[in-house]
């Protein structure tokens, strides 16, 4: 059947579902532009009060010297005098004022706390050639997170010392114990006891003993020297049979210890060589 054409009389409007609507295109929406980021500028100085300490003869008082103090300055390549003027923003003498004053730094009691509207102060410290930072020997800045990281360390090298005194056979032991001058003929437990103090005391020395050529060379020359294979006198080493001289000792000096680096050397080695066979056929 054929459909019906729908027609539309002459000059009649057209109907809304006659017109044609033409939808102009959607562009995809710009991308909003993100906000510049700031720039994080880091202070040179902390935002808080700080605390800088004497390790070591500090005493009640003790007056930092400022006379004649020259630091490099990066910022101009160049070898400037500072000094710690608390009217004056620079801690550069050639930027101060004439009126600058200057004002004694004292630490009272090994410390000194810098509170952070000193920065002129703070920085003095910073730079200042007795500062452990910079390589010198009277203050440091206090530092709890380091001081605790510090002893944590300290403390588990005193306990793998300790670890080392009561897990090693005698035999291992006997080495360092002569090594740092020990008597070895008592008890054993005596010898471990004296180690014990020892790995306390000195720790990572007690430590790095286990691996040193110093130690073994040093005990086999006094062990030598205990079954008279050596001869050690104060002008030199000698063979005890022989009489003969193998090094010499310079005045003032001891004779193992010259014993044992020579030892050591490419010279000695087959002198060692021959005290370590003559020590295996005692044993």
């Amino acid at each position: 059947m054929a459909e019906k054409a729908t027609r539309r009389a002459p000059g009649r409007p057209k109907r809304a579902e006659d017109q044609v609507v033409v939808e102009a295109p959607v562009s995809a929406p710009e991308p909003k532009k993100s906000a510049p980021k700031r720039k994080v500028i880091q202070k040179l100085q902390e935002d808080r009060d700080v605390v800088y300490t004497i390790p070591k003869l500090g005493g009640v008082a003790y007056m930092l010297k400022q006379k004649g103090i020259t630091v490099y300055d990066e910022s101009t390549d160049s070898v400037r005098a500072m000094r710690y003027c608390p009217n004056e923003q620079s801690i550069w003498v050639d930027e101060q004022g004439a009126n600058a004053r200057k004002e004694a730094v004292v630490f009272r009691d090994g410390s000194l706390l810098v509170p952070k509207e000193k920065p002129n102060l703070r920085k003095f410290l910073e730079l200042h050639p007795g500062n452990f930072e910079n390589g010198g020997n009277i203050f440091k800045k206090l530092d709890p997170s380091r001081e605790a990281e510090e002893k944590l360390k300290s403390e588990f090298l005193v306990t793998e010392a300790v670890t080392l005194v009561r897990d090693k056979e005698i035999q291992e032991l006997l080495p360092v114990a002569i090594y740092f001058g020990m008597s070895v003929n008592r008890k054993s437990s005596d010898i471990r006891y004296d180690l014990l103090n020892l790995a306390k005391k000195k720790p990572k020395e007690f430590i790095e003993s286990f691996d040193s050529p110093q130690v073994m060379c040093r005990t086999m020359i006094v062990q030598a020297v205990d079954y008279q294979i050596l001869r050690a006198k104060s002008d030199g080493v000698y063979w005890f049979d022989t009489n003969s001289l193998i090094v010499s000792v310079p005045v003032g000096q001891d004779s193992i210890d010259v014993m044992t680096r020579f030892c050591l050397t490419e010279k000695g080695a087959s002198t060692l060589t021959s005290i370590e066979e003559r020590l295996d056929k005692i044993s």
